[in-house]
């Protein structure tokens, strides 16, 4: 099940896009972690943020409408979205949307005064003051001299895991990332929304937890430098192998015969070939056998490669005749 974003901010599915906004309002003040200090709260205030950004912008409300969050996020365990090249990742800082919509990132002393009980429901104080959050917040923003002006600061990186395949680590790949932020405006207060493709080129051979970044490409406003975009590279789960830095394992399954009198396995390869190992020593279980050169490319070295590792497991018959169990313990030593 996906995440239910109405039940999140606490509104009905029909709520109006006046609605939305107070109702994010509302959790967004008690839930700031300036007034919030409870476990869990931040967590819950990003959550919010996500579900604020979902809701208010139409398109993607659509979509969420009618997929859930998996379609909305372009996941396989949910519809198909009807916009092919739609896949929706909140890449926002919640602290800049908060931002956005009350004027600054902490207005709790400016509009309560200090002390103010964090327990308070305070409903949506606001009310009537408009975007920005505070009467005359626009044209005191405008003529605030500059000696006095916020220095801006950077927002935290904004880190998202990018998954990719041992294939696609083997051949290299170029994955290309939707991403939906915020821009300012010329006037320098009013914001807009845009959406971007970033393009991932993925070396042959590069590491899990490999780091890409996109300088500044979070939301922008007036009061933030945007935080830089992290992907950060992370294996699938694959059917056949598993990755060991640049080596990669093979579980080779053996009869109890094969392991006793040698056999022949034959392994498959990453880039589709099979290799023919030949046993001929007895196959202890666990033991391990290398073939070099058929792992991954080496990140700093893609022309070398590492090794394709047999990891053995022997199998066992569930049961044997009267017959030959005599003849084996008469053939194998005490």
């Amino acid at each position: 099940m996906g995440k239910d974003y109405y039940r999140v901010l606490g509104v009905a599915s029909c709520a109006s896009e006046e609605d939305i906004r107070k109702a994010y309002r509302r959790q967004a003040l008690k839930l700031h972690p300036d007034k919030n200090r409870s476990p869990g709260a931040e967590e819950a205030f990003k959550e919010i943020a996500e579900a604020y950004d979902v809701l208010s912008d139409a398109k993607k409300r659509g979509i969420y409408d009618l997929y859930g969050e998996e379609g909305l996020k372009g996941s396989s365990g949910g519809g198909e979205s009807s916009d092919a090249d739609f896949s929706y990742s909140f890449h926002g800082d919640p602290h800049a949307i908060f931002s956005e919509l009350f004027g600054g990132r902490s207005p709790f002393e400016h509009f309560f005064g200090k002390g103010m009980d964090n327990d308070l429901d305070v409903g949506d104080p606001f009310e009537g003051f408009g975007i920005g959050g505070f009467p005359g917040f626009q044209s005191s923003f405008k003529t605030q001299p500059a000696h006095r002006a916020r220095r801006k600061k950077k927002d935290p990186p904004v880190v998202h895991n990018l998954q990719v395949s041992l294939e696609e680590v083997f051949s290299g790949c170029t994955k290309r990332m939707k991403i939906s932020h915020r821009r300012l405006n010329t006037d320098g207060h009013t914001t807009r929304r845009e959406d971007k493709i970033l393009t991932v080129e993925v070396k042959r051979g590069w590491k899990e937890g490999t780091k890409i970044t996109f300088p500044k490409e979070g939301d922008e406003t007036p009061t933030n430098i945007p935080a830089d975009v992290v992907f950060v590279i992370k294996d699938k789960p694959h059917p056949v192998f598993r990755r060991e830095g640049s080596d990669i394992v093979y579980i080779a399954r053996v009869s109890l015969r094969e392991a006793l009198c040698g056999c022949t396995v034959n392994v498959p390869t990453l880039d589709s070939r099979t290799v023919a190992v030949t046993l001929q020593d007895v196959v202890q279980p666990g033991m391990k056998k290398r073939v070099p050169g058929e792992g991954l490319p080496l990140s700093k070295s893609p022309e070398t490669r590492g090794d394709l590792v047999l990891e053995f497991q022997v199998l066992f018959p569930d049961q044997l005749e009267h017959g030959a169990r005599e003849v084996i313990a008469c053939v194998l030593p005490p």
